[in-house]
């Protein structure tokens, strides 16, 4: 049909902070406490792992994780720019990270992400660009950085700019030769790899502001960026170069703010610089070695069914000794039965057993036994009268009936007499009635006293 469209599912929305929480948080900003315990300008655990191919690597900021990978390709360069390399970065927001990220969609924090991360890393001139032109104006190398969310805790962008320039030092792209116009690209099994030339390592670290900036913390979680009136972004490398800010909210900061800002920013910087140093340090001693590395071997096993233990020696010179020890120490069984008592074949007995700890019967099952009972005595006095009836049908019509057991019993005969339709009907039923009565209640005579 034309003009139709196909339903939509709803996108999912974020939850939202109730006003509880968002009034307890800013108590507790008040009294300098935090939700996870950190002070104000406490940093998160920062922990890298790396993969098994060079370029690939997952920064762990807290619980927020990102995953980066790097690439690379020669195409032909830009017009305006014939002897340098293009780098191209792209970050990618998906509801496997949190439910309020639609796929499909740029939304307004993804936009203002890709730019930060654009400005961080290209506009600092962190990497030497022009060391990847192969042929002036034909070929040069395009280096494609793809960051991917994995699980959203709360400030995004310094996770994605750790990851960003870790994934960039840690690549290797493939070595080249020029003879005239041919161009050779080598395997690393014939040449090894080339490192990217990297000058600096920007990194950036973020400040949330409360209350028109009375308050300020360092590193903001989801629940405190949802609770922030503003965020100041500071990309500093370890020469405590600034290489970008950028202010968002709409709250007007001091210059004593950015101040003590940038400064903090510098202490953070030197700190996380450090970490990635070794990190690449230990990742390229183990590939060295020929060891284990990758995801599965960085990763810390948390199992739940198991336990992983180490083995621990063990001394079994003085076992009998110690076994004779506990056995004298050990109190004896209560009760020892020597012989079993056999009452029939196929079941023993031994001791005098338990009492019965099921009880009397309840109430219930009272009822029920006693029912069954009146249903017994029912059915045997309905059979006596069915029997009863059965031998007066038998009966013939002319002959009398006599009732009598023993002489001692008094005795009645019923004659049949000729009367009228009506009155011999009744009549007859009156005499069946009769009979019964008699046949049921006996009267006995009282014999005499000799």
């Amino acid at each position: 049909v034309r003009g139709a469209r196909c339903p939509v599912a709803p996108a999912m929305k974020a939850t939202p902070l109730s006003n509880c929480e968002r009034r307890f948080i800013l108590r507790a900003l008040e009294e300098r406490k935090r939700l996870d315990g950190r002070q104000c300008y406490d940093y998160r655990n920062v922990r890298i792992s790396f993969g098994t191919d060079r370029g690939c690597c997952i920064v762990e900021l807290g619980k927020t994780r990102v995953l980066a990978q790097v690439s690379c390709e020669l195409v032909p360069p830009k017009p305006n720019r014939p002897t340098e390399g293009i780098l191209f970065f792209n970050l990618e927001l998906s509801p496997m990270a949190a439910p309020g990220f639609e796929p499909g969609r740029q939304p307004d924090l993804l936009v203002n992400l890709n730019r930060l991360i654009e400005r961080c890393l290209r506009n600092s001139k962190c990497i030497d660009t022009e060391s990847l032109c192969v042929v002036a104006g034909e070929k040069v190398w395009q280096i494609r950085l793809d960051l991917h969310l994995l699980n959203h805790d709360g400030n995004i962008i310094d996770a994605a700019s750790i990851a960003g320039i870790v994934a960039l030092c840690h690549f290797r792209r493939p070595d080249v030769s020029v003879q005239g116009e041919e161009v050779t690209v080598y395997t690393p099994e014939e040449r090894d790899p080339v490192p990217l030339s990297i000058h600096h390592m920007p990194i950036c670290v973020s400040f949330a502001f409360f209350q028109q900036g009375t308050y300020l913390l360092v590193d903001p979680s989801e629940r405190e960026e949802s609770v922030m009136d503003g965020l100041l972004v500071i990309a500093m490398n370890k020469h405590q170069e600034i290489c970008t800010i950028q202010s968002s909210g709409g709250i007007m900061l001091v210059n004593d703010q950015v101040l003590r800002c940038s400064n903090i920013t510098a202490v953070k910087v030197a700190e996380i610089t450090e970490l990635i140093q070794k990190a690449l340090e230990n990742d390229q001693k183990v590939r060295k070695e020929g060891g284990k590395f990758g995801f599965a071997e960085s990763i810390p096993n948390q199992r739940i069914t198991a336990f992983k233990m180490g083995s621990a020696a063990v001394d079994t010179n003085k076992v009998e000794e110690q076994a004779e020890e506990i056995i004298a120490q050990a109190d004896p069984p209560s009760d020892l039965f020597a012989t079993a008592i056999l009452h029939t074949p196929g079941t023993a007995q031994i001791g005098e057993g338990i009492e019965n700890s099921w009880g009397d019967l309840e109430e219930s099952e009272k009822e029920e036994a006693a029912e069954e009972e009146g249903e017994s005595e029912v059915t045997a006095l309905e059979k006596i009268e069915t029997e009863d009836a059965d031998a007066m049908r038998e009966t013939k019509k002319d002959e009398p009936i006599v009732l009598s057991d023993s002489e001692e019993e008094e005795v009645v005969i019923l004659e049949p007499q000729e009367l009228p339709n009506k009155t011999r009907t009744q009549t007859s039923l009156k005499q069946e009635n009769t009979g019964k009565k008699a046949f049921t209640k006996r009267r006995k005579k009282k014999r005499p006293a000799p």
